[in-house]
C-alpha cells in the first residue's frame, strides 16, 4: 500500500467537480451522469475519498446502506494516472473494515471488469441469480 495517500470519509475533502468529471465521461456505468444526480447520491451514500498527502483526490466510492442489513457497493474508481499503486486495494479495506459496516448480513455489487479485485474480499458470484430481480430506468 502506498504511504503518500489517505482514505477519508470526510465528504468536507471530496472534489465533487472531479467525481462527476470521471463519472459522467470515463466510467463506463455511469455515462453521461448529471452534476445533480452525482451531488445527490453522494449525500445519501457514505462516501469515501482516497487523497494524496497533496489532498488531490485521486479515488471515490460509496456505499448504500441500512448499517444493519444490507450495503451495495457503487461508483468504485482511481483515476488513471493512479492504478497500480495498490490504492483499489487500499480502498476497499478501508471500506471493509469502517466499523460502521461491520456485522452486515449481505453486501452487493455490480462489476463488468474487476471481479478478482473484488473476490478478494470475500465477494463472488451471486449463489441464486434467479432470486435477483431489478427494474432499469434510464436517467431522466
Amino acid at each position: 500500500m502506498e504511504e503518500n495517500f489517505l482514505v477519508s470519509t470526510d465528504r468536507a475533502k471530496l472534489d465533487v467537480d472531479m467525481i462527476h468529471e470521471y463519472l459522467s465521461s470515463e466510467a463506463y456505468w455511469s455515462k453521461g451522469r448529471s452534476r445533480s444526480v452525482v451531488e445527490k447520491s453522494i449525500a445519501n451514500s457514505l462516501c469515501f475519498g482516497v487523497y494524496h498527502t497533496s489532498d488531490q483526490q485521486v479515488g471515490f466510492a460509496r456505499v448504500v446502506t441500512d448499517y444493519a442489513v444490507f450495503a451495495w457497493l457503487m461508483d468504485v474508481f482511481i483515476i488513471e494516472d493512479y492504478r497500480g499503486r495498490g490504492l483499489s486495494k487500499q480502498l476497499l479495506t478501508s471500506i471493509m473494515n469502517h466499523p460502521d459496516l461491520q456485522n452486515l448480513q449481505r453486501w452487493g455489487l455490480l462489476t463488468a471488469d474487476a471481479h478478482s479485485l473484488y473476490q478478494q474480499y470475500g465477494f463472488s458470484s451471486i449463489n441464486s441469480p434467479e432470486w435477483f430481480m431489478e427494474l432499469v430506468k434510464s436517467p431522466s
